[in-house]
């Protein structure tokens, strides 16, 4: 071999055994670096996964499970929502639009309250509290008296009073026919419960006979009362003169719901055709429920007597627009404003004396009460001359009883006696 190829393969063969160690352990040290990086990324995930625990797995179902699940659970969410939505009132939106605002805040303008927009994760609530008495509202509440309370009641007492409903209805109809008509018609509360009559509409004269068996002389009866008296029809001769003692008596006025009744007692008495009766009670109508040759009068008082065997008779005391009644002024004054209300008056305050004119001729007839029951075999004694009472004491009656007279009845026959 030549010599310079012999240097140079021994050179080559000892360069190379000294590379490879050296590029072999550069190479070990580079995978020991690269080995440790991944053991310490590996023990790092491990810790991570030992603070959260895996959670054990569910385990399977199939697919008509998983649905009928699904579906209760959007239920119950749906049934949740709408629960909490239905008792705040709220509207719960994904996304507020101008117009779903002006939409809320015209509804609050309307109920009044409390209007809240709350914005959360899930989306935005709208809720609106309306106040506990809607604007513009006013309450209705229980009336204690009627005209004659100076406050209003459905505007003064409290809201939260119970109400009566007809004692309201009353109210209002009264105030109205107050404030239009000067003679208007206080309400007054049925004298008899759920069988009540009254002057007009249903349970007026022309029902009262039907309206419980009680009554019904009211539609069957054949002297009833009252009647138009017919001078030159009448029975004209000599007549026995009406005695009549009356003396000062206590009395109580009475608004029965049909017409004012002074209940009197004392030694007031009345003697005719033999029979002594005694002054019980007297009270009046408007107009006067008797007419005399078709001429009707402003009022009547009606006295009515009973005896011990309980017949009645009546004297009629007939009533037109003059001068002041001092007599009826002693009523009036004591006129009690409420129903079944009663003032006492001053002892021995009544003489019946004082109401009876000097001219006590009469016209006699057999008849009935004017009111129900319609009992007839009454027996009634018109006094010819009227007396006076003014347009005042008129008015004072009117305004609480504007209409509280029987239509005329029959004659049917009955003689009347005019007593000269």
């Amino acid at each position: 071999m030549h010599p310079n190829l012999f240097a140079r393969a021994f050179l080559f063969a000892f360069a190379l055994g000294t590379c490879i160690p050296v590029l072999a352990a550069e190479s070990d040290a580079k995978n020991s670096k690269s080995a440790a990086k991944a053991e310490k990324t590996e023990k790092a995930e491990k810790a991570e996964k030992a603070e959260k625990p895996e959670k054990s797995p569910k385990p399977e179902k199939d697919g008509k499970d998983d649905v009928a699940t699904a579906s209760k659970s959007d239920a119950k969410a749906k049934t949740k929502t709408e629960s909490k939505a239905e008792l705040s009132g709220s509207t719960l939106v994904r996304e507020l639009t101008v117009e779903q605002l002006q939409e809320a805040l015209v509804n609050h303008k309307k109920l009044g309250g409390k209007l809240k927009i709350l914005v959360g994760s899930e989306g935005t609530t709208i809720s609106s509290k309306p106040a506990a008495t809607p604007v513009g509202y006013a309450a209705p509440t229980k009336v204690r008296a009627a005209l004659s309370q100076t406050q209003n009641p459905l505007r003064d007492a409290p809201s939260d009073e119970p109400i009566d409903p007809n004692t309201s209805r009353n109210y209002i109809k009264a105030k109205a026919q107050a404030l239009t008509d000067k003679f208007a018609k206080v309400p007054h509360a049925p004298a008899d419960g759920a069988d009540h009559w009254d002057y007009e509409g249903s349970h007026g004269p022309q029902a009262w006979g039907q309206m419980k068996p009680e009554f019904g002389t009211c539609a069957t009866g054949k002297r009833q009362s009252p009647i138009n008296i017919d001078d030159s029809l009448a029975l004209q001769g000599p007549a026995e003169p009406l005695q009549i003692q009356y003396a000062p008596s206590n009395g109580t006025v009475v608004n029965n719901g049909h017409t004012i009744q002074v209940d009197v007692t004392g030694e007031n008495t009345l003697l005719v055709r033999g029979t002594t009766f005694k002054l019980v009670q007297f009270h009046a109508h408007h107009p006067a429920e008797e007419r005399v040759n078709n001429k009707s009068f402003a009022m009547v008082l009606h006295l009515v007597h009973r005896s011990d065997d309980g017949k009645l008779a009546v004297i009629a005391v007939l009533l037109e627009t003059g001068a002041a009644n001092p007599f009826l002024q002693k009523v009036w004054m004591h006129m009690p404003l409420d129903v079944q209300d009663k003032v006492r008056m001053p002892a021995n305050y009544l003489n019946l004396s004082e109401l009876l004119p000097a001219d006590r001729r009469y016209y006699q007839f057999m008849g009935s009460l004017t009111t129900p029951p319609c009992t007839e075999g009454v027996l009634w004694m018109v006094l010819k001359q009227p007396v006076s009472l003014s347009r005042e004491q008129l008015r004072v009656f009117a305004q609480l009883f504007p209409n509280n007279a029987r239509p005329i009845q029959p004659l049917q026959g009955r003689v009347v006696r005019s007593a000269e």
